[in-house]
This record gives structure tokens, C-alpha cells and sequence, in this order.
């Protein structure tokens, strides 16, 4: 009776891990890297090992068996396979739904390949604010793939947390960017042990109206727009036309919290200019130096 007593002990003090994942499965700006049409240092002699998917995220359930995307990119072929391989799930190759960011090239055209020509998928849930989902629901060719049910577009609502499964949510929160198609969201993911923050894009950081140290106190992991490391990065354009928070500016910014505070922080999001692309470079060690990580494809954050 005692061997039982103490096994059936065992078994109550064992805790259960949570199976829930974020995996980076891209880091590049919308336009990936390398880029079309430059012939400038960053991407001429870039070897084919050296290419970098577009910005994006996905998150997946071992308990269930269930992947989804955040942001639907132009690189979503190869994104979706990795995704899914990871996810476990024989027999589907498609995710059990996707998030959007905004309507800028990098984060939506990449719903196109759940069109007939490609997967011909079957009411894909496509979860969007109000004002991107009427876009999509009203201008072609997106339309299409609501019509032809390709794609079911549920409507999210600013801080309302969409429920997955009983492990995971995923909260939109507003942030300023240029908004000609959409509002632009930032997302929180709440997995049973962890969350994690993703703000791919996002004006400067005076502009939120949300505090960046506070909301890197609510999370465990922020993957932050970093899509240029510092002012000047392309000679002969006005930078305040596309007014990213600086990389230098965000480490300035966080420079006096703790360390593990620190070391929450992922840098995504890299225009084919940005140094951070090198991991050899002066840029990308300091960023190393002040404590901060640089995002790679692959990388792999419990929930």
C-alpha cells in the first residue's frame, strides 16, 4: 500500500510542461533580402544560404496538434511547411487559421496562395481588425477568396483577447503606422506558461500610447520592429518618411532596465540595409553587448 501511496505522490508532483511554441519563421522586411533591384553592397553578392525570409511568426500546439500563422507573407509557401512540420499534425498541410498585422505588402499578400490557382483552401479562418477586413472583403483580389470561401474573415476587436484552444490566445493591440488600408496591430500570445509580444511594425515609440517598459513587464519574450538599426541607413531618402523606431533608439530607450528585462527582446523585422542582418557585424555584436537578441529564422520560444 505504501509503494502506491508514494507512486501515486510521484505522479501529483510531477508538473506538466506546457507543449506550446512560438517559432521564427521569418526576419526581413516586407521586401525580403535580398531585395529587388539593389545592387548595393547589402544584397549583390549575397550567396543563396545567405537569404532571409519576410517578417514573420507562428505558433503552434503539440497537446493539440493545431500551428497558426501571424502575418501572411509573399514567403508563406515555405513558412507554412516549416510551420506545419513542426506543429506534428499528419495529414494537414495547411494552419488552423492566420492573423494579420496590416495591409502592407509584407504582412497580407501572401493570402493569395490560398486561392484556387494554389491551395484552394476551405474557409481558412483569416483573423483581422474591422477596417481590414472590410478591405479584404471588398476590394479584389482578395474578395475572390472570400467568395470562393478560400478564406473565413473573423473580425478581431482592439484588446480582445481571441481564443484558440484552452492554451493559447491571441490579443491584438493598436500601434501607430501608417494606416492607408488598415489599422496596424502589434499581437500578445498568451500560451499557458508564457506570453510573448510581436510588433513587427510600428512608428516611433513616443507615438504609442502604450509604454514600452510596461508592456515588456507583461511578457516573457517581444519580437520589435527593427527594420533599420539607425538614421542615415539610405543615403538620399528622408528617414521621417518611414519613422521605424531605430534599433539605437529602442537600446537608448531600454538602456537602465535589468538585464533579464533585457533579454527579453528580439529584434525582427530588417530592411536589406540593416547591419543586424550580418551576424558578423559591429552592429549586430552590439546589439549582443547591450543584452538584446537579434531574431533568426528557427528560433524556437516555449509558451
Amino acid at each position: 500500500m505504501f509503494k502506491y501511496a508514494l507512486l501515486l505522490l510521484l505522479i501529483v508532483q510531477v508538473p506538466v510542461f506546457s507543449q506550446a511554441r512560438l517559432v521564427v519563421l521569418g526576419t526581413a522586411q516586407d521586401a525580403g533580402y535580398p531585395q529587388i533591384g539593389c545592387e548595393k553592397e547589402c544584397c549583390k553578392n549575397l550567396l543563396p544560404g545567405q537569404k532571409r525570409q519576410v517578417s514573420c511568426i507562428g505558433v503552434t500546439d503539440a497537446e493539440t496538434g493545431q500551428a497558426w500563422l501571424l502575418d501572411a507573407t509573399p514567403d508563406i509557401t515555405s513558412q507554412v511547411k516549416t510551420l506545419m512540420a513542426l506543429s506534428g499534425k499528419a495529414g494537414s498541410p495547411l494552419p488552423d487559421g492566420i492573423f494579420l498585422t496590416h495591409a502592407h505588402i509584407g504582412h497580407y499578400t501572401g493570402l493569395m496562395y490560398l486561392g484556387r490557382e494554389a491551395a484552394d483552401a476551405r474557409k481558412m479562418p483569416v483573423y483581422a481588425m474591422p477596417k481590414l477586413k472590410t478591405f479584404l472583403e471588398t476590394n479584389g483580389p482578395w474578395e475572390q477568396l472570400v467568395k470562393l470561401s478560400n478564406i473565413a474573415v473573423k473580425e478581431m476587436q482592439e484588446d480582445q483577447p481571441v481564443t484558440l484552444n484552452r492554451n493559447l490566445q491571441v490579443t491584438p493591440v493598436r500601434v501607430p503606422h501608417r494606416d492607408e488600408y488598415s489599422e496596424t496591430v502589434g499581437f500578445i500570445i498568451h500560451g499557458p506558461a508564457r506570453k510573448a509580444l510581436f510588433i513587427p511594425d510600428i512608428d516611433k515609440w513616443d507615438r504609442w500610447h502604450k509604454n514600452l517598459e510596461d508592456m515588456l513587464a507583461q511578457v516573457d519574450y517581444a519580437l520589435l520592429d527593427a527594420t533599420f538599426f539607425k538614421n542615415g541607413e539610405i543615403p538620399g531618402r528622408d528617414m521621417s518618411e518611414i519613422p521605424h523606431p531605430f534599433v539605437e533608439e529602442t537600446m537608448k530607450l531600454l538602456k537602465n532596465l535589468p538585464a533579464a528585462e533585457k533579454a527579453k527582446v528580439y529584434f525582427i523585422h530588417l530592411n536589406h540595409t540593416n547591419p543586424l542582418l550580418n551576424p558578423a557585424s559591429e552592429a549586430y555584436r552590439e546589439v549582443l553587448q547591450n543584452g538584446f537578441h537579434v531574431a533568426e529564422e528557427g528560433i524556437i520560444l516555449e509558451l
